[in-house]
């Protein structure tokens, strides 16, 4: 195998598996709350540091127990979902919040950013992917070809969910979009939970 075909590869495996993933409802979430540019340079730059993981480890995704993972992914999208509900119960309207979401500094959005989607991230089936792909064929090549081909197709999947945020923005109050997204975000806390509890 080439290191083309590994890259394309891991770009049509980790693309199948994100495109109905939470990270492209984290990422539109971000891109309704801040603005996209820094959006999508901290999740690129999570993605990035998530695949060089992957392709190091080959086999070994994490240091941490299955269990301990998802529990802390639990905890993360309960406290995002109980912060999104309660934001749009808030009596601020639409114009304050596109107000406050232009206020927020660029690097302060790269790092809210890059920590949501690096933790959403971790243990997620994109990296377990990148990493049984490395592990499959062996070589530096092949490795960097693989993490090069997920870290794509994550990128991929984050730009179009930065695009459908700024149109959501335009046609959908922000708080039902909150609304939603908190709704989301307890449901992906809830299935964690569940695999923290029974793996």
């Amino acid at each position: 195998m080439t290191s083309l075909t590994a890259a394309l590869l891991a770009f049509g495996v980790v693309l199948l598996v994100e495109l109905p993933d939470k990270t492209l409802v984290a990422s539109l979430v971000l891109s309704t709350r801040y603005r996209p540019r820094p959006v999508l340079l901290g999740v690129a730059a999570a993605f990035a540091v998530q695949c060089v993981v992957a392709a190091t480890a080959g086999g070994v995704i994490t240091l941490l127990p299955r269990r301990m993972v998802e529990a802390v992914v639990a905890v993360l999208f309960a406290i995002g979902a109980i912060l999104l509900i309660r934001e749009s119960l808030a009596a601020e309207d639409d114009v304050e919040l596109a107000e406050a979401r232009e206020a927020a500094s660029f690097w302060r959005i790269v790092a809210t950013s890059f920590g949501v989607l690096f933790a959403a991230e971790w243990g997620d089936a994109s990296q377990i992917a990148t990493a049984g792909l490395v592990a499959r064929h062996h070589g530096m090549a092949h490795a960097v070809a693989t993490g090069v081909g997920a870290w794509v197709a994550l990128v991929v999947v984050a730009a179009i969910a930065v695009v459908a945020g700024r149109v959501v923005v335009r046609r959908i109050p922000l708080r039902l979009v909150h609304r939603v997204a908190g709704v989301l975000f307890a449901l992906f806390a809830v299935l964690a939970a569940v695999a923290a509890l029974t793996n």
